[in-house]
């Protein structure tokens, strides 16, 4: 269905990720279209449709992807249609979460089995049926990527269980298959031979962009795989740029602050060739007014500083950018 991993990612992902965390009913509607079409609008080739799936506390076993909030197998594939219509290539990356607020990262359960506890094995179970449902859509619909994963760090570990997950899907998927590993996690999976393509969350600290490319290079040099960042980013806030990946952390709204993270990290990956491009984290189906963005705070840069740079960044990056006429 798709070319190989190498070639489909050339010749830059300028990606976006969209929808999160796919709350139902917010997809499939004029303003969740309008919100596509602004975000290809800032030089998207490829978007990253992200939304998530329930289970109660980090030690329950079922995730309810059938169940409200999800958004409905109605609604993703209006999302993969809307996005492919205006002409992006399409990353369907479903996500487990945790009701009670627990970041996924702590999902976990006994290294070894013990009568009376939940097991890795009955968690993988729901979960593989999760992640199976989601690869039957990517499949029928033509999406060119499948993201099996976000930011499972306890469950990292768990290869034999990640393995063969991954051998479930390609008999559904034939597309190209890629896990999101954590920030700081690149060098500590033992199991990226098996997907096609090797991307993590690059949510680090403005002056510590290049020591962490010299070692996030080192192990993607080792799996011989292509690599970008599946999520990358930081609010328009005031002291973010020292902690993107804190979405909760105190201080003004400052689209400056954004752009200067925005500067840093492209500058920084520019000299990387190694580093295919970014999914950036994140666009909303609910877009709020351009005219209060200044007093908007989160990741999303529609109406920012860090908004007009991303379009020209991408373009330019991704060969779009308007030549100028010979004479």
């Amino acid at each position: 269905m798709t070319a190989e991993p190498t070639q489909a990612l050339e010749p830059y992902v300028a990606g976006m990720t969209w929808g999160w965390t796919g709350v139902r009913g917010t997809w499939a509607t004029a303003e969740a279209s309008e919100s596509l079409r602004e975000m290809a609008d800032h030089g998207v080739n490829w978007t990253a449709i992200a939304y998530s799936a329930l289970q109660e506390t980090a030690q329950s076993t079922e995730v309810r992807f059938r169940e409200e909030p999800t958004v409905t197998d109605d609604e993703i594939v209006w999302a993969i249609r809307e996005a492919r219509a205006l002409g992006l290539k399409v990353c369907l990356k479903p996500v487990v979460n945790v009701a009670d607020g627990t970041w996924r990262a702590h999902i976990g359960f006994f290294d070894r089995d013990v009568p009376g506890e939940p097991t890795w094995g009955e968690w993988f179970a729901s979960y593989r049926e999760f992640i199976l449902h989601a690869a039957g859509i990517a499949e029928a619909e033509g999406c060119e990527m499948l993201c099996i994963g976000c930011e499972m760090v306890r469950a990292d570990a768990r290869e034999a269980e990640w393995r063969e997950l991954v051998a479930a899907v390609r008999t559904v998927y034939s597309g190209v298959v890629t896990y999101n590993c954590d920030k700081y996690q690149e060098d500590r999976l033992g199991w990226w031979d098996a997907v096609d393509v090797v991307t993590s969350s690059g949510y680090y600290p403005i002056d510590r962009w290049d020591a962490e490319l010299d070692r996030i290079e080192r192990a993607v040099a080792a799996t011989g795989k292509p690599f970008f960042f599946m999520e990358a980013g930081c609010p328009s806030r005031e002291g973010s740029p020292d902690r993107p990946n804190d979405w909760s952390l105190p201080g003004a709204p400052s689209g400056d602050e954004q752009l200067r993270y925005y500067e840093a990290m492209f500058a920084a990956c520019d000299g990387r060739p190694w580093v295919r491009g970014f999914m950036l984290w994140d666009w909303p189906p609910r877009l709020y007014a351009a005219e209060t963005a200044a007093g908007n705070d989160d990741y999303c840069p529609y109406g920012k500083p860090a908004g007009e740079f991303l379009r020209e960044a991408y373009r330019r990056r991704a060969g779009q950018a308007r030549m100028p006429q010979l004479p």
